[in-house]
């Protein structure tokens, strides 16, 4: 018969009493693991168990040995309230011994204020390397597979054990995801969506930011995707060039921000000839007749309007860099936003020019419309190292901003069509071969409101983002899988 070891952390005992009782009386649950307060109310199957740090390796292998004798470990990833949908339990382990999957989850309920909500999640995939990445907190993991994943450990982690776990896992064996709701939790994280992105990167989080980087970059070695630091350096002949340098600034219908944008670069101070290119993606607010009232007075603006109604921010990027008038490095600069001052560019070039890289990136600072500091604050991605630096961009959701490119190898690359996730998959495959340099000075503002294109985003969208980015990661595995291999 199927025996299965559960491990419920949880702050009170009413949260997962009827969760607690509904495992109790299933004969192919074993043993109970609940916190001590909880095992003296829970009585029966249930045992105390210490979940001082379950994001600690040392917490995760104690769990492994209390599932001596189990065949699936069914696991509460985080403290909250957990009601079990009906034959919750034998739903997971059927699909599990159907698929032969090494961990199932499933999509589930969320309850806020009272309100019930579906909360479908998404497929994993190899390029599903985020450590965020959201399986409910509620898995199923095949008792095997843990152990081989806890004997293939080599390092101790206090705050990226269950990514560790997760990356050692997934070596194993396939991670099967239902796509139906077998249970129902509180919602305790009512932000919206432009507030929880910038989560994995708010600088408290920078030890936690470091130990996911090990654990990624062992898991990379592991599959054969790392890469080694040989960078190919880049020629920046400027000679072929109108200009040194070109901003680029897709827009569309931001006619309250796009002036604020635009002065900002041409107040820029620098030892080389620039200029802006605004790809106006057919504005219909007084987005257009703003831009040309710069254009009309610095020849410095051009401005672009595309023939065709099917571009994307990508699109208008590839339109941009492919222009004559485009410059040997083409900055980004989104319609929302502006440069810290009036150094940013040349702060940039330099890094260009001493380290022949073919992308640099900057540090950047979260402000409100009214340019206020808002929380995270500065976003730095000081977990970067040059001697990672081709891997360390598959871990992250994001490079940070601003961005730079040597024109010719984006030409080369080429932007993919899409309005999310383009210039991420850029700097993938720019960082398979180029370096990327880096500012770690704040040169850029991120200025975050009701209308940003990912601030409030619901679960659907949500997960249509991250489902693309996982693609271009799995996309990127493989590419780099074939080069080593090659």
């Amino acid at each position: 018969m199927i025996k299965i070891n559960c491990f419920i952390p949880a702050d009170e005992f009413k949260s997962v009493a009827n969760m607690i009782r509904e495992l109790q009386e299933n004969t192919m649950v074993g043993t109970i693991y609940v916190p001590e307060n909880i095992a003296a109310n829970a009585g029966g199957k249930a045992s105390a168990f210490s979940f001082e740090n379950l994001a600690a390796t040392a917490t995760l292998k104690k769990i492994v040995e209390a599932s001596e004798g189990a065949d699936y470990v069914l696991m509460l990833t985080k403290t909250t309230s957990v009601e079990l949908g009906q034959f919750a339990v034998e739903r997971f382990v059927n699909v599990a011994e159907s698929t032969g999957a090494v961990k199932v989850y499933s999509d589930y309920y969320e309850v806020n204020e009272g309100k019930m909500a579906a909360h479908p999640v998404i497929d994993y995939q190899e390029g599903s390397l985020r450590d965020d990445f959201n399986f409910g907190p509620l898995v199923l993991y095949r008792t095997d597979a843990l152990k081989t994943a806890i004997k293939n450990m080599t390092q101790e982690f206090e705050h990226a054990g269950m990514y560790y776990l997760r990356l050692k896992v997934a070596q194993q064996g396939e991670f099967f995801r239902m796509p139906e709701f077998l249970y129902t939790i509180d919602d305790t994280d009512t932000r919206n969506s432009g507030q929880k992105i910038f989560d994995y990167v708010d600088p408290k989080n920078q030890k936690v930011q470091i130990e996911m980087e090990q654990a990624a970059t062992e898991h990379l070695k592991d599959v054969g995707a790392w890469l080694s630091p040989d960078f190919k350096p880049v020629d920046l002949d400027e000679s072929v060039f109108n200009k040194k340098m070109s901003v680029i600034i897709p827009v569309r219908n931001r006619e309250k921000t796009i002036a604020d944008a635009i002065e900002s670069v041409l107040m820029q101070k620098t030892d080389f000839d620039f200029n802006l290119i605004v790809v106006d993606n057919h504005s219909t607010d007084k987005t257009t007749e703003i831009i040309d009232s710069f254009a009309d007075k610095d020849e410095r603006v051009v401005h672009i309007i595309p023939v065709g109604h099917d571009l994307g921010i990508g699109g208008c990027w590839n339109l941009g860099v492919h222009d004559s008038r485009c410059g040997m490095i083409a900055m980004q600069l989104d319609s929302d936003d502006i440069y810290k001052n009036e150094t940013t560019l040349q702060k940039v070039m330099d890094v260009f020019e001493k380290e022949k890289c073919a992308m640099v990136v900057g540090t950047y600072q979260l402000v409100n419309f009214d340019l206020d500091e808002i929380p995270p604050g500065i976003i730095d991605h000081k977990e970067w190292t040059p001697d990672n630096g081709k891997n360390n961009a598959l871990r992250i959701n994001g490079l940070g901003a601003p961005r730079a490119f040597f024109t010719p190898v984006l030409c080369d690359v080429k932007v993919p069509n899409t309005s999310y996730g383009e210039d991420y998959a850029v700097g993938l495959a720019i960082s398979r071969d180029y370096k990327i340099g880096r500012v770690y000075e704040n040169i850029y503002l991120c200025r975050r409101w009701d209308d940003n294109s990912d601030a409030a985003l619901d679960i659907v969208k949500t997960n249509n983002h991250n489902t693309y980015k996982d693609r271009i990661r799995t996309i990127e595995l493989k590419a780099r899988q074939r080069k080593n291999r090659n």
